[in-house]
């Protein structure tokens, strides 16, 4: 299955191309530093102290690596399958490079599987192949980072990833096994690095300061074309292979020595930076990904909920002006349908009918603003005109069933701010459940509806009912969508009440009434 290219956008989820961030580049510092720390203390008089040599080390060491440089490849090979970079493709081969060169290096080690080595081959091998394992990977991190320049100048690989990592992973092999041919076939021929299976001759420093300069040519080029987080760490490890060839080089070479066993702690851990480095930052990905997916899939539920709650809301608004104009048809029939057609009553229904169509749309628009997102227009509001004129579109309601008023309104209050249609419908809202509350009660029925002016709020709303009242366990439950305590509910009036107040910037709640029933206050903020 072919994969196709990463697009522009999605880059930054690639290590090779996610920019490394201060956090990142302090660690990355820290490393490096810590890395001159341990040259500085362990080169000089102390680097040469003489320890027993351990043979299973080099054995363990070599398969740790081994694994180590595997799975790193393994990573980067999966990374180029995503993005098609030559560049990953690269430096994904330089670190299968490394895992395949241990193993010649480890066979023909002495005394690790025979005295001279598992292929026979002699004691140059082993120091032949060892520099040759640290220049190779050092060019193959330089071909990385000048390959990075013309990636937007060259066409990306086409074909499957597959075909093109095989390939590479053929090549590599192909390498390594000419390379370790050539060192074990003409063992005589090479240049003399080992006296003897302990001891390095004076020619060691010279070929382990030319794979260091390799190294640090690498740094160099890096460190010029540096924009990635695996930039600064591949810089980081070439430092570490600097150091560990310094101390396994410095000041008399010898196998088994304190600096040898330095250089190859030095060693494992160049081999592991990049590894933990992409671990780390997979995870982190996949942790972003998968944050990235819940909330697309809870962004898409919450769409299908709102478009839901909308329609319900607006079938739940737009009932009582629905319900007022097929009354006052009904209404302006009746006076039409008279011996004597009354025309003034008819035209006066007629005209509380547009009254009502006009309210209708502008609830409709109301509704669909709570769910939409963008600039709201506010006007300055008169809390107490806004109170009348509510009370005033459920007068009808109140009449039909027998519900006095007590307004109890204070003069003077500071203007508010807000849509006033919302805001109506809000009061319009709580006056109609009170109504429902006290329908089917018997003794008095009376609608309080008070205004006052709350320190340091501003200004509190309060539409007090001597109906049943509200359980305290329903409370705040009254306020969640599809909650309902009334047969023939919805459940969203309140939820979409609360949610109008706080988009105003105030708060709603429910409280039991000192004598009778339930209240319900909201706050606003007064206009400053």
């Amino acid at each position: 299955m072919r994969t196709p290219p990463l697009r522009l956008e999605e880059e930054g989820f690639i290590l090779s191309r996610f920019a490394p961030g201060p956090v990142q580049k302090r660690l990355a510092l820290g490393v490096a530093v810590a890395l001159l720390l341990a040259f500085v203390i362990t080169a000089g008089p102390l680097s040469n102290l003489q320890l027993a040599r351990i043979d299973p080390f080099v054995a363990i060491y070599a398969a740790a690596m081994f694994v180590n440089e595997s799975i790193t490849a393994i990573l980067l090979f999966a990374q180029f399958s995503i993005c098609r970079s030559r560049c990953l493709l690269v430096i994904s081969s330089g670190y299968l490079y490394t895992a395949l060169i241990l193993i010649p290096w480890m066979l023909t080690f002495p005394g690790v599987f025979a005295p001279s080595g598992l292929l026979g081959a002699g004691l140059q091998s082993t120091a032949c192949l060892y520099i040759l394992w640290h220049a190779g990977f050092a060019a193959f991190v330089i071909g990385y980072a000048l390959l990075k320049e013309m990636e937007g100048t060259r066409p990306l690989p086409q074909g499957p990833a597959s075909r093109a990592i095989l390939a590479s992973i053929a090549m590599t092999a192909a390498l390594i096994s000419a390379l370790t041919y050539l060192v074990t076939r003409f063992n005589d021929r090479m240049p003399v690095l080992m006296s003897d299976a302990v001891h390095l001759t004076g020619l060691w420093p010279y070929a382990a300061g030319a794979a260091s300069s390799l190294c640090c040519l690498a740094i160099f080029v890096l460190w010029r074309r540096r924009r990635s987080v695996l930039d600064l760490w591949l810089m980081v490890v070439m430092c570490a292979s600097v150091v560990e060839m310094l101390l396994i080089s410095f000041p008399v070479p010898a196998r088994y020595s304190l600096g040898w066993y330095s250089g190859r702690v030095c060693g494992f851990l160049s081999g592991s930076l990049v590894l933990i480095v992409l671990l780390y930052e997979i995870t982190t990905l996949y942790g972003r990904l998968l944050a990235a997916v819940v909330a697309r899939r809870r962004e898409r539920e919450a769409r299908l909920v709102t478009g839901d709650a909308v329609s319900a809301s607006i079938a739940h608004e737009v009932r009582q002006p629905l319900s007022g104009m097929i009354t006052n048809a009904d209404a302006g029939l009746r006076w039409l349908d008279r011996a004597t057609p009354d025309i003034e009553e008819a035209k006066a229904a007629l005209r509380r009918i547009v009254v009502d169509g006009h309210r209708a749309g502008a609830l409709i628009g109301s509704v669909r603003a709570i769910f939409k997102k963008g600039v709201e227009t506010r006007t300055a509001l008169d809390i107490n005109e806004l109170v009348w004129e509510a009370l005033s579109l459920a007068r009808s309601d109140l009449q039909r069933h027998r519900i006095s008023i007590e307004a109890v309104r204070k003069e003077q209050l500071p203007p508010g701010s807000g849509d006033p249609v919302q805001l109506r419908q809000v009061l319009l809202n709580l006056i109609t459940n009170a109504i429902d509350a006290m329908a089917q009660q018997n003794g008095p029925r009376v609608l309080r509806v008070r205004s006052t002016l709350r320190e340091p709020d501003g200004v509190m709303v309060s539409v007090e009912d001597t109906g049943p009242g509200i359980e305290p366990a329903h409370l705040e439950r009254i306020f969640s969508p599809h909650f309902t305590t009334k047969s023939n509910g919805m459940g969203l009036g309140l939820s979409i009440c609360r949610s109008i107040v706080e988009a105003h910037g105030g708060r709603l709640w429910a409280a039991a009434n000192r004598s009778r029933g339930a209240a319900v206050r909201f706050v606003l903020p007064a206009k400053a």
